[in-house]
This record gives C-alpha cells, structure tokens and sequence, in this order.
C-alpha cells in the first residue's frame, strides 16, 4: 500500500501544482470567484482521479483476472459521477463555472500526462520467474519432468 501511495503523490503533486497556477490565474481574471472555481475544479479532479487509481491498484493485486473490466467500470463510474457532480453545480453563484471547466480540463490533463510519463519511465517486468512453479502441480516443490 505504501507504494500505492507513493504513486499517487507523485502523480498529484504536479496536478495540485497546476491547480495552484490555475487558481492563481483564475484569481486575476475572474476575482474570487473564478479563484474558487479553479480550485474546487482541481480538487475534484485529484479526488475522482485518485479514488479511480487506488480501487485499479487494489484490483490488479487481488484479483488480476478482472483488471481490465474493472478499468472500463471504473472509468464509467467516473464519467457518471463527473456529470452528477456537474449537473449539481450547474445552476451555482458560488464560483465561475467556465474557470471550474478550463481548471478541470487542465488538471486531467495533467494527470494523464503525469501517468503515462510515470508509467512509460517504470520499469514492469514482462516475464514472471515464479509462473514456472505456480503453474505445476504441486506448487512449488518437486521435481521437474524434463
């Protein structure tokens, strides 16, 4: 688990940093409401985002079989609870939506690019060792039929 989260801190803080220029910027075009906007828009971004990657690492650890189905469930789920969210706030005076809107595209994006850097500099091995003994009868003692 430890690892989990060092994953994620390290693909939020680039995505809270763009957060805190787009709120800053937010702030200077469109007053305090255009600053609270960008924020809650990074907010939620890191939060579904994060929520998305832990229940994917929790998945591909404990039941491997099923990663890539619940990938696409977990991406659904983050579309329908991103347009819940939205169609909630829709109709608020408490900050600027069209800062909220350009602050959330920014921070996915950021957040996908920061993923898939990370992912592409990572080094996964592509041969399990073990495979080997998992796959024989009798776990792994015994002799090998060679």
């Amino acid at each position: 688990m430890q690892s989990d989260m060092r994953e994620l801190l390290r693909i939020a803080a680039p995505t809270a940093a763009v957060g805190a220029i787009a709120t800053l910027v937010g702030g200077l075009v469109a007053g305090g409401k255009g600053a609270i906007g960008a924020a809650i828009g990074c907010v939620v971004v890191i939060v579904f985002m994060a929520l998305g990657l832990l229940a994917l690492n929790w998945v591909g650890k404990t039941m491997p079989h099923l990663f890539q189905g619940m990938g696409l469930v977990v991406y659904s789920a983050q579309l329908v609870l991103l347009l819940i969210f939205i169609l909630s706030i829709r109709n608020t005076s408490l900050f600027d939506l069209q800062v909220f809107a350009l602050s959330l595209v920014a921070a996915v994006v950021t957040w996908i690019t920061t993923q898939a850097v990370l992912h592409a500099r990572s080094r996964t091995p592509y041969v399990d060792p073990d495979a080997d003994t998992r796959n024989r009868p009798g776990g792994a003692g015994g002799e090998r039929d060679e």
